[in-house]
Parts: C-alpha cells; sequence; structure tokens
C-alpha cells in the first residue's frame, strides 16, 4: 500500500504539471477558453478541449498506475470517456503511447494537425515530476492491490479551472471561488464494501512561486484500512467556543440555508466552489461540515477526500439516508461507499451520491446538523 500511495502522489503530480501546461502555454491556453462563434465551424475538439485536458489527466492516471498494478488495469474508473471525434468525424481514443513522439501524434489526430498543441501537451505527459516528499515509509496496510478500485476525478471544479481567477489564499481562511478550487482527486476502494481507504488530493494552483512566478502546488493524502488511520493533514485543535460552521454551495436549498443559519448563525454559513474543494476545506478545518441536499456530486468527486476525513475520524454520509435512519447519524450503514452503480440508471448517474452528502470531522457536530435538518427536507 506504501508503494501504491507513493505512486499516486507522482502521478497526481503529473496530472497537475499537465493541468498547469495548459494554462502556461499559450497555444493549449488558447484551446483551452477558445469559444466556438458564429458559422464558424471549429472543429469539435475546440469547445471539448478542456474536456481534452481532463481525458489526458485520466489516461496518465491511468496509465502508470495500471502498469505498475496491472491487476488494478480493469478496477481504474474516471470521469470522463476516452472517446474524441476529430473534425474528419473520426472517432479516436486518447491513450497514453510508449513514447512521446507516439502521443503527440495521437493528440495530434484529436487536435486535427495542431502538431505544437500537441507536442507540448505530450511532453508534460511524458515528463516526471519532481519528487514528491512524504512520510510514507513503513506504513504497512494489510490489504493487496487485487482487492481495490480506483476513482479518479481529473480537474475537479472545471469551471474554475477555464475562468482562471488567480486568488490569494489566506491562512485559515476558505476562498469561495478561483483556480485554487480545482483539484485532482485520486480515491481507492474496496472492491468488496465499497469503503474508501486511500485517498489523494493535488491542489495544482496553490501558491505563486516568488521567484520564478509559476504556480507551485500542494498535497494531501490519508490512509484509513480497519485501525491503521494516518493522514498529511493533522488534526485541528478543538474548536470549543467558535461555534459550528458549514460549507455550501449558493446554489443550495433555502430551506437549507434557513435551518443551518439558525442552527450556526448566519456568520457560520460559507459558500465555496467545486464538491472536492469544500469537502477539502472540512479536512482543513476551515469548515466544520459541508452539506449538499441534492444528488448533484458523483463517486469521483468524494472517494478521495472521504478517505482523508476518515483517516480523521470523520467521514461523508448520504444525507437523504440519514434523515430517514432511526439509527444514529453516525451509523456506517449511512456512509457512502464507491464499489456498486445505480442500475436503474443510465450514464454518469449510475454513480451518483443521490441522496446528497454531509461531510464532516466530527460525529457530534453531524449529530447537530441531521438533528437541525429533520423534518425539513
Amino acid at each position: 500500500m506504501a508503494d501504491l500511495l507513493r505512486l499516486l502522489l507522482r502521478v497526481a503530480e503529473k496530472a497537475a504539471n499537465v493541468a498547469r501546461v495548459c494554462r502556461q502555454e499559450a497555444p493549449l491556453f488558447q484551446l483551452l477558453v477558445q469559444e466556438k462563434t458564429g458559422d464558424d465551424k471549429n472543429k469539435k475538439f475546440v469547445q471539448d478541449f478542456k474536456t481534452l485536458a481532463d481525458v489526458v489527466i485520466q489516461e496518465v492516471i491511468r496509465h502508470d498506475v495500471g502498469a505498475q498494478f496491472p491487476e488494478m488495469a480493469g478496477f481504474i474508473h474516471g470521469e470522463e470517456s476516452n472517446k474524441f471525434e476529430n473534425g474528419l468525424g473520426e472517432s479516436v481514443t486518447v491513450t497514453v503511447c510508449r513514447t512521446e513522439e507516439e502521443t503527440a501524434a495521437l493528440l495530434s489526430t484529436v487536435l486535427d494537425g495542431d502538431h505544437t498543441a500537441a507536442s507540448l501537451l505530450a511532453r508534460a505527459i511524458h515528463q516526471d515530476p519532481a519528487t514528491v516528499d512524504t512520510s510514507t515509509d513503513g506504513l504497512t496496510v494489510p490489504l493487496s492491490p487485487s482487492e481495490l478500485g480506483i476513482w479518479i476525478d481529473p480537474i475537479d471544479a472545471t469551471s474554475q479551472y477555464i475562468e482562471g481567477r488567480e486568488e490569494v489564499l489566506e491562512e485559515g481562511h476558505l476562498s469561495p471561488s478561483g483556480l485554487h478550487c480545482a483539484l485532482v482527486l485520486i480515491g481507492v476502494y474496496l472492491r468488496s464494501t465499497g469503503e474508501p481507504v486511500m485517498g489523494v488530493i493535488n491542489q495544482p494552483f496553490n501558491h505563486k512561486d516568488p521567484a520564478g512566478g509559476g504556480w507551485r502546488g500542494k498535497h494531501f493524502w490519508g490512509v484509513s484500512c480497519g485501525s491503521i488511520n494516518v493522514c498529511s493533514v493533522s488534526r485541528p485543535k478543538d474548536g470549543t467556543g467558535r461555534g459550528l460552521s458549514v460549507v455550501l454551495s449558493s446554489s443550495e436549498k433555502q430551506v437549507v440555508k434557513e435551518a443551518l443559519t439558525s442552527l450556526c448563525g448566519p456568520d457560520k454559513l460559507v459558500y465555496a466552489s467545486g464538491a472536492g474543494y469544500k469537502i477539502l476545506c472540512v479536512i482543513q478545518g476551515l469548515a466544520d461540515a459541508y452539506v449538499l441536499s441534492e444528488g448533484s456530486t458523483f463517486k469521483w468527486d468524494s472517494c478521495a477526500p472521504h478517505a482523508l476525513l476518515r483517516a480523521l475520524g470523520g467521514g461523508i454520509v448520504d444525507l437523504s439516508k440519514t434523515l430517514q435512519s432511526n439509527v444514529g447519524p453516525q451509523d456506517h450503514m449511512t456512509e457512502l461507499t464507491y464499489h456498486q452503480p445505480h442500475t436503474e440508471c443510465k450514464g454518469a448517474d449510475r454513480w451518483a451520491n443521490h441522496g446528497g452528502l454531509v461531510a464532516y470531522r466530527d460525529c457530534s457536530q453531524l449529530c447537530s446538523i441531521i438533528g437541525a435538518l429533520k423534518g425539513k427536507l
């Protein structure tokens, strides 16, 4: 498991490099933000370049993990399909090839012959990142890769990534929007039970290098398996006396906002973009919980940060099931799991967290939130 964690940290950093290159290199950035105008039959890839950036990141992770752990290859799932149609109507399957030149040639067919953009992207894909420092040595978890599956969200909060506003992160405060909300999420779960057991979160746009001006990232990781709970984030100090704070989506239902305002007070409700970023705020102690009443998140959004929360003594529950349950809110029957699709649904909806969710660090705070929402939804 330590080998798998080290690999995931490395591929997440490689993925973050691809995300940064797509914004830093002019030929790629123009594709990223370009919109179709008028009758211009601009090729499908132009509008879908943001999706191509997602797919490239997803395939980099899938390729590298599958190469080192072939027994996991059939259980690495992502948000995106890796099939594209180019301007000639040809279907192209995006994969990571053996060499940088071969990958560039493949991407060039997707990008309708834009060799410059294809070469820049291929270079980022095949470039090994700097060593990621982590204290994973000596971490022994009695699990085999053949027992595990992976969920990848290549760029969570894509709209913030495309928009690209550069907010300065203040220590101890969450910021509602901006590039820093865009995250690479890799979650590992048990195939048998669906429990999240390992998570890696990479924040590609954490801060700017004062010397070179380029973006630098930050990574977070956690392992939760039986009695083993290890996380790169330390447990926040007990915030007794400061009141309960909850992060929400700005589009959350009014009835939820009102119920939580009564519980927390109006100044303790905060808003932020991106499901992954909101859960990361809970992990870091910038908010005590994240409440979402809609089924608008998916397994790839929640799997990675869920593992970190479990390592810190918290978790993520299905809001609807928890409100209907007769047992305590922290009963594991209502925790989100990651191994079974909703067979009655189609497409991405098969993997939606349909009942909404509450991400929390402290069981007593979860109880307070569920108590405030009972009978309201």
